[in-house]
């Protein structure tokens, strides 16, 4: 059945038209149009611009304006007038209808559904006085006529198809539905004797269709049976088949041979589809054949539709060529019509306004931050800032090496000084002790005229190196405390980043506080998806009723109908309105969520605050050893250059003092010399042993010992016990002083 050759469709002629005082230029265009799309499209134009004019003139029946329009009547050629601008567009809306009733019947076959919907808008909203051409009878014949060949355009394409049989034949039973309802039509006499002549050519082929199109739907199902395998249904669906075929052929004589040579076609294919049925059954199944009328009819598909016409489509229309012919009435609707859209946003806007206060103290309140509630990736990689410090170390391997040994240099210089500093303090310190004992000898110290100068200024100026000392002192243990502290960081910050990372502290989770975070997550994601989701229709529904002007609409429409096209245009806002009822509704439900996920939370959070913390302190802990770093340069080579200097001072003083310590020495043993002298010669006595020379430990005892020693230059004087004899300790140094 897919090359059955296609039967001839019925097609309308266009009226002609006669008198009407409009625009020369586009009444011809719409009269003269070409048999072909852009001649719809012409006549669309066309009626929307008489919509226009209508609507802004009173030129309808009876009113002021009103002009002769004169169109030709179809069947029987008379013209026919009327004074009503309302003619004038039923009978471009005919023409409208009959051109896409051509174009269907030429092989457009998407023509028909447009021609049934042109007429069924003209039926439904125009006189059916005008003519007898657009009287209700007629139209609704056109209407079947123009359905039942669009369906049969749809069957055409789904056999074309190899749609599934059950289908095929269910669009085929509607082919026959619509035809039916056409043949009524026909057989009326009322319509009949409007229609004249072609009543009968029309009826004729309508009732062949409907016999042809029912046995391909038997057929079909037949088909269906068979693939089914109920051989006895196949049997009587094709027998049914074949004898409505025959009964389409009877109807058929004096068709055009098209009509002829699809009939011969589908007689083949039924034929041997039956014959091969009756004889698979009959030698083969041996199945029951049951009668027809027991088995289930087909009950049609209707799956096309008269497409809707507007008159005023933008679209179609193309401008409005009388925009500028706006009457007063109409602007005073529209600014009734604005004040009924503003007081629909006003109420809207209410309703938002309270819950979006409540959402934000709620929000407020909880002090959860969608951007910071789950921080757990920050913990996966190096902060920026660190990287950076990381990259800075990397490509200065010897940061660390240079600082020790800056500080190493440092604190042997530091060493240097103290040691000076001490040995001088100490000359000093055994001179003044060499000076007690030689009191304690003497009993006095005489005056010592040219006594050796620079003691004095050596002590003084010791005494300021140690205070500075001490006070660097200070400032060096500080150094080392900075550098200790900073050292560890500065060596991490310089090696691996795995150990850098490794240094960072990570929060540990379990998974019920994992499960508990992302629940969290989950809801606050809703709550900003609400949030957009509001103000997302809140936009639509502000810019819908910015961009909302109707008084185009208000110039066509009487004003007793002001009030029902003001509810029928706000009705534009139901959806949006009931999508933002919705989403207030869904706020409460929301927050509570929230809140039994915000509890769960709070032991999470706390953990996660004070990692952190941990994280954020070690940071900046880590940057600031950083930067550190110059300033204990810098401090370090302050301190070597600052002891430097100091060793250089402590260095000559140290010689000075030596050199004052030597001739304080000799002065003492001078004095000494002196006092030895002016002791009186021993007394005669019996000859006493000579005196032997023993060790200073033992001639005299410790205390001849200590004063052997002030007989030597540039050693110290020890004090002499109280027990001993000075005098008697004199011989000996004496001797050895006159020797």
């Amino acid at each position: 059945m897919e090359a059955v050759p296609r039967m001839p469709m019925i097609w309308l002629d266009l009226k002609e038209a006669g008198e009407f005082a409009f625009n020369a230029a586009v009444k011809k265009s719409a009269v003269s149009v070409p048999r072909d799309f852009e001649g719809c499209s012409t006549l669309r134009k066309y009626l929307g611009q008489l919509h226009f004019l209508q609507s802004r003139i009173p030129m309808g029946q009876g009113q002021d304006a009103a002009v002769p329009v004169t169109w030709t009547e179809i069947f029987s050629g008379k013209a026919v007038t009327h004074e009503d601008i309302k003619y004038e567009q039923a009978c471009v809306l005919y023409n409208l209808g009959a051109l896409h009733s051509m174009l269907g019947a030429m092989d457009k076959r998407v023509s028909e559904e447009c021609a049934a919907g042109a007429f069924t808008y003209l039926r439904d909203h125009f006189p059916h006085s005008y003519s007898v051409d657009m009287s209700h009878q007629i139209l609704s014949l056109n209407i079947n006529l123009m359905l039942g060949q669009a369906q049969e355009c749809l069957l055409e394409k789904s056999m074309l198809d190899n749609r599934k049989s059950f289908l095929v034949a269910r669009i085929s039973a509607q082919v026959v539905d619509y035809y039916k309802e056409a043949c009524r039509a026909l057989e009326n006499s009322e319509t009949a004797s409007l229609l004249g002549k072609i009543q009968k050519d029309w009826k004729k082929l309508v009732q062949m269709k409907i016999y042809y199109f029912a046995a391909v739907a038997h057929l079909h199902m037949g088909k269906q049976a068979e693939e089914q395998q109920k051989f006895g249904e196949r049997v009587i669906y094709f027998q049914s088949a074949l004898d409505k075929l025959n009964e389409a052929i009877k109807l058929a004589k004096g068709q055009p041979e098209t009509v002829q040579e699809a009939l011969r076609f589908t007689m083949d294919v039924i034929g041997g589809k039956y014959n091969s049925a009756k004889k698979d059954n009959d030698f083969i199944y041996h199945e029951a054949v049951p009668a027809l009328d027991t088995l289930q009819s087909v009950k049609g598909a209707p799956l096309v539709k008269a497409l809707p016409v507007n008159p005023t489509d933008p679209a179609v229309t193309g401008p409005d060529i009388f925009a500028k012919l706006v009457p007063m009435a109409a602007h005073e609707a529209s600014s009734l019509y604005s004040e009924e859209k503003a007081k629909l946003l006003r109420d809207v806007m209410a309703k938002i306004e309270a819950k979006n206060e409540v959402l934000d103290q709620f929000m407020d309140s909880m002090q959860l931050d969608p951007e910071t509630v789950d921080n757990l990736d920050m913990y996966n990689h190096i902060p920026p800032v660190l990287m950076e410090k990381c990259a800075a170390l990397s490509v200065r391997p010897d940061t660390v090496r240079n600082l020790v040994q800056s500080m190493q240099v440092l604190s042997g210089v530091f060493t240097d000084v103290e040691a000076s500093l001490k040995e001088i303090r100490d000359l000093l310190e055994e001179d003044e002790a060499q000076e007690r004992k030689l009191q304690e000898l003497l009993g006095r110290v005489p005056p010592a005229p040219g006594s050796p100068p620079g003691l004095a200024e050596v002590s003084k100026e010791c005494s300021k190196y140690l205070e500075l000392h001490e006070k660097a002192s200070f400032t060096n243990t500080e150094l080392h405390r900075a550098m200790n502290l900073h050292l560890g960081n500065l060596r991490l910050l310089g090696g691996p980043l795995e150990q850098v990372r490794a240094a960072l502290p990570t929060p540990t989770l379990s998974e019920d506080d994992k499960q508990v975070l992302q629940n969290l997550k989950r809801i606050l994601a809703k709550v900003q998806e609400m949030r957009d989701q509001r103000m997302s229709l809140e936009q639509q529904l502000r810019e819908m009723i910015q961009k909302d002007d109707i008084t185009t609409s208000l110039v066509t429409t009487d004003r007793s109908e002001m009030k029902k096209l003001f509810e029928e245009q706000l009705k534009k806002y139901d959806q949006l309105k009931v999508y933002l009822e919705q989403n207030l509704a869904a706020q409460e439900n929301v927050l509570k969520a929230l809140t039994d996920a915000n509890v769960k939370y709070a032991a999470v959070r706390k953990a996660l605050a004070e990692v952190e913390h941990k994280w954020n302190t070690t940071v900046q802990t880590l940057v600031a050893s950083y930067e550190a770093y110059e300033d204990l340069m810098k401090k370090s080579q302050e301190g070597k250059d600052f002891y430097t200097d100091l060793e250089g001072k402590a260095a000559k003083l140290l010689e000075r003092a030596r050199a004052a310590c030597q001739a304080s020495e000799a002065h003492r043993q001078q004095l000494l010399e002196r006092e030895l002298k002016k002791q009186p010669p021993p007394r005669p006595t019996a000859p006493k042993p000579p005196l032997q020379k023993k060790p200073p430990d033992e001639a005299g005892g410790p205390e001849a010992a200590e004063l052997g020693s002030l007989a030597q230059p540039g050693e110290g004087l020890r004090a002499p016990r109280p027990s001993d004899d000075p005098l008697s300790m004199l011989d000996p140094l004496w001797t050895l002083n006159k020797a």
